[in-house]
């Protein structure tokens, strides 16, 4: 029971303060712009709509046509809800450097969540209805993603209309919004959910200890 106790208490110490580490510094942005930015144009890549533009004029001239898929209303659309669907993140405390930023419930706020359904006092520092809240971290990293945004707004219509055969976050982040310096973020990729892997590795402990428990009362 202490060890539960001591285990729950390191817990909670380090989701604060992982809560209170840092702000998302300007890698992080970009890649989760370019990240939405792309996920929103994949999903309206394979329309075949065909829009109508111009005015109809007395001289008999007809509207033009042209696709949507490349026309300059589908890369509005996508830009519109880009930084607000940022706020749908959650900071995963147990993952390092970016990869702290990612949709779902961490395994680290699941783990609480369980012990609160159990009965046990948990105590963060706000009230339970405000944990599934954006973070301080991920409401700055919406503001920052609209003024990136808006400064860049050129850079992404360039790539859009002349260079989509590069990868987005290649042609904005590295290539425009970043120094060479500023560039660490964009190799983190997640190879398996840290936090699982160590949720898993106590359950094996628990089952191995309760085994060696009730072999010991035979």
């Amino acid at each position: 029971m202490k060890l539960f106790i001591l285990a729950l208490i390191f817990l909670c110490e380090f989701v604060r303060g992982q809560n209170d580490e840092r702000l998302p510094n300007k890698c992080e942005v970009c890649k989760f712009l370019t990240v939405e930015l792309q996920d929103a144009l994949e999903k309206t890549g394979r329309s075949k709509e065909v829009l109508e533009v111009g005015e109809v004029l007395d001289t008999g001239k007809r509207r033009r046509k042209i696709k949507y898929n490349t026309s300059e209303t589908r890369l509005t659309e996508a830009i519109d809800n880009i930084c607000e669907g940022i706020l749908q993140y959650n900071v995963h405390a147990e993952r390092p450097g970016s990869l702290r930023y990612a949709k779902g419930t961490s395994q680290t706020m699941s783990t609480l969540k369980n012990l609160v359904h159990k009965g046990v006092k948990v105590d963060l520092g706000l009230p339970y209805e405000l944990w599934d809240e954006p973070s301080v971290e991920v409401t700055d990293m919406k503001k920052q993603c609209e003024t990136m945004l808006e400064e860049y707004e050129e850079v992404v219509e360039d790539w859009y209309f002349h260079h989509q055969d590069q990868r987005l976050e290649n042609f904005l982040c590295q290539d425009h919004v970043l120094k060479a310096s500023e560039q660490e973020c964009m190799n983190e990729l997640l190879k398996g959910d840290v936090g699982n892997k160590e949720a898993a590795k106590e359950e094996a402990k628990e089952e191995e200890g309760k085994k060696t428990h009730d072999g010991g009362e035979l």
